[in-house]
């Protein structure tokens, strides 16, 4: 029989060498230049003392991307070279995320909408047609409930609100635990000192359903990106207010803007919680994309385009004419 003392003699043990691990992680630094554009000048703005990083690139119409949790700017990386053909398009790291600064923080619905809303005011964005994946698919959705006078129409890709947050649990097992008890004293903080790459390529495979779809390179920056002061908390306090995004859900009813809904047929949302959005927004339009899961961007860039690009143009913010233009991918 195995003594609790032995347990938790071995407990302690892990929870040491999760402090040891920590402690010999480097601090990275932020790349220079982006690896799949390098052309593309990198920016930071203050936001009411955060400094978010950006990037903004081609001519034309203005379009704003807005990524999912947990990741940054660099998942628009097969679709941003396309765009940026025919659109001036401007993609941040939100707060907390990626690049950007890592502020204590309450990291729920209203902080994010607030500081990308004061964001779009400082990089002097007008009539722009806001894309956001995940929570940045809600971010851009509350910012046309709110009326913000730069946003001219909405593209939300699998917008995160409903089922109080826990919906990233329902694809991976991994993801289920680890986020199931990342706010559990003690365990919580020492499983994510122990965080591993092979961890989160698991966590992102949980999002995506064609096979390759997750560039090594970007899994491995998100990786580095944990070894950031700050990182940890900012995750951890993300998760305690998960709910707050389905609960801003209430604002819908308010947008006067266009909106187009798009879902992979394998995202983590369901039909009836797809179907309550299309109902809530006045006017939105739905279409769910075949064969593909919750990070479309890297999952189904071509169909994704297939689909943003021709209702940019019935918008009257197309940047061209013409077919979509074929995707350049990302080595």
């Amino acid at each position: 029989m195995i003594a609790i003392g032995d347990v938790l003699a071995v407990l302690a043990a892990v929870v040491l060498l999760s402090y040891l691990i920590d402690a010999l992680r480097r601090t990275p630094g932020a790349p220079s230049r982006l690896a799949w554009m390098p052309s593309a000048p990198i920016g930071m703005i203050d936001v009411d003392g955060i400094r978010l990083r950006y990037v903004a690139v081609g001519d034309g119409p203005p379009l704003v991307l807005l990524h999912t949790l947990r990741t940054q700017l660099d998942m628009f990386q097969k679709i941003i070279p396309v765009l940026a053909a025919r659109f001036h398009v401007i993609a941040l790291d939100l707060p907390g995320h990626g690049w950007s600064d890592m502020p204590g923080a309450r990291y729920d619905a209203d902080f994010f909408v607030d500081r990308i809303a004061k964001a779009l005011d400082r990089l002097q964005v007008r009539d722009a047609v806001v894309i956001g994946e995940s929570i940045g698919g809600s971010i851009a959705l509350l910012l046309a409930a709110r009326h913000h006078p730069a946003v001219r129409g909405v593209v939300a890709i699998n917008p995160y609100d409903y089922d109080a947050g826990r919906r990233i649990r329902r694809r991976s097992w991994l993801a289920n635990m680890i986020f199931g008890l990342l706010n559990v004293p003690i365990l919580g903080p020492t499983i994510n000192r122990l965080r591993s790459l092979p961890v989160v390529v698991g966590i992102l495979r949980g999002g995506v359903r064609r096979k390759g779809a997750i560039p090594a390179a970007l899994a491995r920056e998100i990786h580095l990106v944990a070894n950031r002061p700050g990182q940890a908390g900012a995750i951890a306090a993300l998760v305690r207010h998960w709910n707050t995004w389905e609960a801003a859900r209430t604002e819908y009813a308010a947008i006067e803007r266009p909106v187009l809904l798009l879902y992979g047929d394998h995202d983590w949302s369901r039909a009836p919680e797809r179907s309550a959005d299309a109902r809530d927004i006045p006017g939105a339009e739905l279409h769910v994309i075949a064969n593909a899961g919750h990070f479309l961007a890297l999952d189904a860039p071509d169909e994704l385009l297939a689909e943003i690009v021709p209702w940019l143009g019935r918008l009257g913010a197309s940047g061209g004419r013409g077919q979509v233009p074929t995707l350049v991918r990302s080595a």
